[in-house]
């Protein structure tokens, strides 16, 4: 890629002219950033010594562009620039699954510490979506045997792109299909099971940003009247799919704890808690298959689409 160089004084006044027609400074910097190579450090010092050359990797008209799209439609600047910053990778991102958030990632860091050094499992990520989950799992586990799920298409191609090209050498497969279903040959096989279901509460839905409500999928979004369609199925399934001991991990809605873990308490799994996002939300429940167990014998399973 071709690097254009232009004066640190013509980008800051530039910058100021883009955000006077709206937006916000932090989504504007991040434009910077990932579709012009910018980053917000190097930014920073430009304020210091606005003499310097700066280069990038798009000119501004084309960033200019990107930015009058974004303001007039609402499409995600991800979208726009095709990628996501996600723990130590770039994901392409499109508006076929959900754009990973950041605190999602937390969702790994509380997996990987429960692990107590397990040399070898089997996980899954299911509605795995761009396989953001995936692919931190992959990475982190090279050796585990891995397994991400969507019911779309269009996802689990995302997916296989982001797992070919950041965990290439890792073990994993995707499987397209309703949660646990696909994984029916492996039931009381996994050790570590990580989900972002669908938790909006459909009442929910219309207020959401039009960033969000009018460009990303709705099937990743929406989690029925009360939110918690796709999180019951996913709950009630884990007895049969844990292995004895084995750890899910799940994220839900910032009002749904308490509902959540009363659901993994009902259905039979113990060392039940949540853990709190980095705002002190409780956004996260955490639950582990009884060390023994008839898993077989225990429950009812149900499925769905995430």
């Amino acid at each position: 890629m071709a690097l254009l160089e232009i004066c640190a004084a013509e980008l800051l006044a530039w910058r100021r002219l883009q955000l006077a027609e709206g937006g916000r400074a932090v989504d504007f910097d991040w434009l910077l950033d990932l579709g012009g190579g910018l980053r917000w450090s190097d930014l920073q010092q430009l304020y210091l010594d606005p003499r310097r050359s700066v280069l990038l990797e798009r000119s501004l008209d084309q960033l200019a562009m990107i930015w009058k799209q974004h303001l007039d439609h609402h499409i995600p600047l991800q979208h726009l620039i095709g990628c996501c910053p996600w723990r130590d990778v770039e994901l392409e991102v499109s508006a076929a699954a959900l754009i990973p958030r950041q605190e999602t990632e937390l969702l790994v860091d509380f997996a990987l510490q429960a692990l107590a050094r397990k040399p070898f499992g089997r996980w899954a990520d299911l509605g795995t979506g761009s396989g953001a989950l995936a692919v931190a799992l992959a990475r982190a586990l090279p050796v585990w045997r891995g397994h991400a799920v969507d019911c779309s298409i269009e996802a689990l191609a995302l997916a296989k792109r982001n797992l070919q090209r950041l965990a290439p050498h890792a073990l994993w497969q995707l499987h397209q299909g309703s949660w646990w279903e696909p994984l029916r040959p492996w039931w009381g096989e996994f050790s570590l099971v990580l989900v972002n279901p669908p938790y909006i509460p459909e009442a929910v839905m219309a207020q959401l940003e039009p960033v969000v409500r009018d460009h990303e999928p709705h099937l990743a979004l929406c989690g029925g009247a009360d939110g918690l369609v796709a999180t019951r199925q996913i709950i009630v399934g884990a007895m049969q799919a844990l292995e004895p001991g084995g750890w899910l991990f799940l994220e839900h809605h910032h009002d749904q704890s308490d509902a959540v873990l009363a659901l993994m308490r009902q259905q039979g799994l113990e060392n039940v808690e949540y853990k709190s996002d980095l705002l002190g939300v409780r956004r996260f429940a955490i639950a582990r298959h009884p060390e023994h167990h008839d898993s077989l014998n225990h429950g009812t399973s149900a499925f769905g689409c995430s």
